[in-house]
């Protein structure tokens, strides 16, 4: 049942309350003194507080008020806190306010006024509450994983990358061949590497070849190896991939542009375990587990003749999508952090811009914008001009919004945010509208309760 707790000296205050609440299925506690009231919120679950501001007589002050704040404060930084105050402890209470309590309610007060505030309040308690939940949950999971896998130091904190983190663990030990699929520097490598550092092959050496970098004349000797002088410039014999990663990894980046050539050898590897160098009519043997990527469309390239059916699937046993870093914005402010250093910091301003840029480059073009931005910072500290993102000029309002929803895309309209910036006249007449009740007159235009405040105190206006 929901909870709201009444700290008042006064009595009646209390009960007119409970009377009021207990009409709409709220349960009412009541204190008498910050003690108590501190007390209740220690052992029952309160989900908001209603806190008067002087309890001492004859004090006018609020400093009482202000005190137990801080103290709800710091027992509970989420419980949300409404003050019961006369106008003439107003200043006090926008000051709360700014520093983080709901709202403020002046005595005497209008019941429908309250409880519309109360019941705002109690919903989204009740949502903060659902979200510490999983948030928790979420961080039990994943020093679960932590712990009983070798992550190889990935740094994430989206549940996107979650799941194909999780996904290759689980198949790490199945010694099945697995196709890691996703944009370009997404990180399929490093998934590739978390597969390997879980397996049975672990102690064996994990191998890299990006398919699409090599000369089709060259794939095979790459792959297989080469005896002296089986093609030109081949002045002594070379192992391949295949023999180097012998008991270990081998992993194969864009095996989309593997030429058919190449293709037909690799099936037969993957057959049978067998291979020819180059240049020799020796057969040999391997046990390697292959670890296929590719940014590009398999199922298209196969329709165009351009990728064997059989080959792929042979290779993709087990598929990891990998998405796009537009797509795991959490993942964003974590990694710019782990490629800044400890050293460096980010202003406010630079993380926006970072939270409002799409990153077509995904994670290795985040790097690379670190890298460039640290030459350019002073003094350890990394600005928004330091990062020279093109999204910069529309990151603050952006990042807000994705902050508050990090798996949301793009805006339809970026600068609506400043565009809609209100006036004076807006800002008065909503608060004529609402009655002088904040979180509605907030509500109406757009705003949180504090950005109302701030631009209350820019065009001195009092409710």
């Amino acid at each position: 049942m929901r909870t709201v707790l009444v700290i008042d000296d006064n009595p009646a205050v209390a009960e007119a309350m409970k009377l009021l609440f207990g009409l709409y299925d709220i349960r009412t506690l009541a204190a008498s003194t910050p003690e108590r009231g501190l007390e209740l919120v220690a052992s029952e679950r309160v989900d908001l507080v209603i806190a008067d501001m002087n309890f001492s007589a004859d004090t006018t002050s609020g400093d009482e008020g202000v005190a137990l704040f801080r103290a709800l404060r710091a027992e509970q930084p989420d419980l949300p806190v409404i003050l019961l105050t006369a106008w003439t402890h107003l200043e006090a209470a926008v000051q709360l306010v700014k520093a983080g309590a709901a709202d403020y309610i002046g005595k005497p007060w209008d019941n429908d006024k309250l409880l519309a505030t109360v019941e705002n309040l109690l919903e989204l308690s009740e949502a903060t509450r659902e979200r510490r939940a999983l948030h928790e949950a979420q961080r039990r999971r994943r020093a679960r994983l932590a712990a009983e896998h070798d992550l190889r130091n990935l740094v994430f904190a989206s549940d996107a990358m979650e799941r194909a983190v999780e996904l290759a663990c689980r198949v790490a030990r199945a010694d099945a061949r697995v196709l890691i699929t996703g944009p370009n520097g997404a990180g399929k490598e490093r998934i590739a590497e978390i597969v390997h550092a879980n397996s049975a092959h672990r102690d064996g050496p994990f191998v890299a070849i990006n398919c699409g970098a090599i000369p089709a004349e060259l794939i095979e000797a790459e792959l297989f190896g080469a005896e002296a002088g089986a093609y030109t410039g081949a002045t002594r014999a070379r192992a391949g991939r295949f023999e180097l990663a012998d008991g270990g990894t081998l992993f194969l980046d864009e095996i989309g542009e593997l030429p058919l050539a190449g293709q037909v050898k690799l099936l037969r590897v993957l057959e049978t375990g067998q291979f020819e160098m180059l240049g020799s009519s020796k057969t040999r043997t391997t046990r390697v587990r292959v670890v296929s990527a590719t940014n590009a469309d398999l199922g298209a390239l196969i329709r165009e003749s351009r990728f064997r059916e059989d080959l792929y699937y042979r290779l993709n046993v087990i598929e990891i999508p990998v998405p796009p870093l537009t797509e795991r914005r959490a993942d964003i402010l974590p990694l710019a952090l782990h490629f800044l250093g400890a050293a460096w910091r980010l202003t406010e301003e630079a993380e926006a811009a970072l939270l409002a840029h799409d990153w077509p480059g995904n994670v290795r073009e985040l790097r690379n914008s670190i890298e460039r931005a640290k030459l350019l910072g002073r003094e350890g500290e990394v600005t928004a001009a330091d990062l020279n993102l093109p999204a910069a000029h529309r990151a603050a309002p952006e990042a807000q919004r994705r902050a508050a929803d990090p798996g949301s895309g793009r805006s339809d309209s970026p600068g609506r945010a400043e565009a809609e910036e209100p006036s004076r006249e807006l800002i008065e007449a909503s608060l004529r509208e609402s009655g002088g009740n904040i979180s509605r007159a907030a509500q109406s235009l757009g705003l949180s309760r504090q950005a109302l405040y701030r631009r209350m105190e820019r065009f001195n206006l009092r409710p």
